[in-house]
């Protein structure tokens, strides 16, 4: 696979947008820059400075693919006709009034249906914390036990995640229960494999998704799939490297404990592609979403497949990556027929800034993919003759 044609990578960008790509690119390849931005953006919004517009005009259109459906839906029409589908995930953070809860509720209930009805949305997707107070996933992911109110409040979580999963089940949507922080992961484990044993006895529905920085994820994917057997049920799994690295070790550091994370990309990626190994073995048993960025873990499925003389477009196996990055990526796999998903995230400016900067923070570590992502673009942009290289 050659992932290098420039031409068909960004074929739906304009010269303009070209351009506007590259400078993005340069601005948060900068520790520094980045660092000054997080905290002008936090307390813009906290003193309630204009600063929206700038936001627009930069990294959330680059990020983010409009302010709500509506918006999105254009871009992922878009994305279709170069055979890219999308899933689109309304991606607020950081919320924690039970009325923000009901609405994300709704919101989450009318994107499974809007799925349901567009050929360009194979899946969709929600975390779980969208839908609850944080601090009490970390309660019962601890076992502590709730107050009244707090187990009354926790019940209000599990059946909106219950309703989210049933309905898409109902319409036969195939949706994510997004991986979060350690902490609270232990518990969203639990829920996930619950729903994936009540809705996934004939196929795979209820996906959960597994984070491969954290080292105990590929004991946990062993004994995932041997209760799957043993209770009968299919798996869906998403399969990513981890999100949350600074906040991971920065928690760790301040409570004295070990990093639930490796240390090393290295070892992220030894563990990445282990549970890769152990899937592919299992794939009869398992449906696979493969949200990475790496060129080499790519390879290594598209090269399974052509031993096992599985097509292209096998069903059974998907690709993803973040819309606004790695489009060298999912074109070029998708001009070969691969099942290629960009995951495409809205919602207001103002809720989405948490995602906006958890994305420039990830870009600015030693492991990016940017330089990668600038060399690709300067050389489209020498093929089409086009100053400011």
């Amino acid at each position: 696979m050659n992932f290098q044609n420039t031409e068909i990578a960004y074929k739906l960008k304009s010269n303009k947008q070209l351009l506007k790509t590259l400078l993005i690119f340069r601005l948060i390849s900068n520790t520094r820059l980045v660092s000054v931005f997080k905290k002008i953006i936090t307390w813009s919004l906290r003193v309630n400075l204009p600063i929206l517009g700038i936001l627009d005009k930069t990294v959330f259109k680059q990020f983010c693919a409009g302010i709500d459906q509506k918006d999105s839906i254009q871009v992922v029409e878009k994305l279709k006709k170069m055979n890219v589908n999308s899933y689109m995930h309304y991606a607020t953070e950081g919320i924690e009034s039970e009325k923000d809860f009901d609405d994300n509720f709704k919101i989450i209930i009318k994107t499974i249906n809007m799925t349901n009805i567009n050929a360009a949305l194979p899946f969709t997707v929600f975390k779980a914390s969208s839908l609850g107070k944080f601090n009490l996933f970390e309660k019962k992911s601890v076992g502590f036990a709730l107050s009244k109110s707090d187990e009354q409040l926790w019940n209000n979580t599990i059946n909106r995640i219950k309703s989210c999963c049933k309905h898409a089940a109902k319409l036969n949507v195939k949706i994510f229960i997004d991986a979060e922080e350690s902490w609270i992961q232990p518990v969203i484990d639990e829920i996930a494999e619950s729903l994936m044993e009540k809705f996934n006895q004939e196929k795979a529905i209820i996906f959960t998704t597994l984070q491969m920085y954290r080292k105990d994820r590929l004991e946990y994917l062993n004994k995932l799939i041997l209760n799957s057997i043993k209770k009968k049920y299919k798996l869906g799994l998403k399969l990513v490297r981890g999100a949350y690295m600074e906040i991971e070790n920065e928690r760790a550091y301040k409570n004295k404990i070990p990093s639930p994370i490796f240390e090393k990309k290295i070892q992220t990626d030894l563990s990445f592609n282990s549970a890769l190994d152990i899937i592919l073995l299992k794939i009869e048993q398992c449906d696979l979403f493969v949200g990475t960025h790496c060129e080499k873990s790519i390879t290594k499925i598209l090269k399974w497949m052509k031993e096992k003389n599985i097509s292209n477009g096998y069903s059974k196996i998907w690709f993803s990556q973040l819309f606004g990055m790695a489009d060298h990526i999912s074109f070029n796999l998708a001009s070969q027929a691969y099942q290629v998903v960009k995951y495409v995230p809205y919602g207001p400016i103002k809720k989405v800034v948490p995602y906006l900067i958890r994305r420039a923070e990830e870009n600015t570590s030693i492991n990016s993919q940017l330089p990668k992502e600038i060399s690709l673009i300067k050389k489209e942009m020498k093929r089409r003759k086009l100053n400011g290289i």
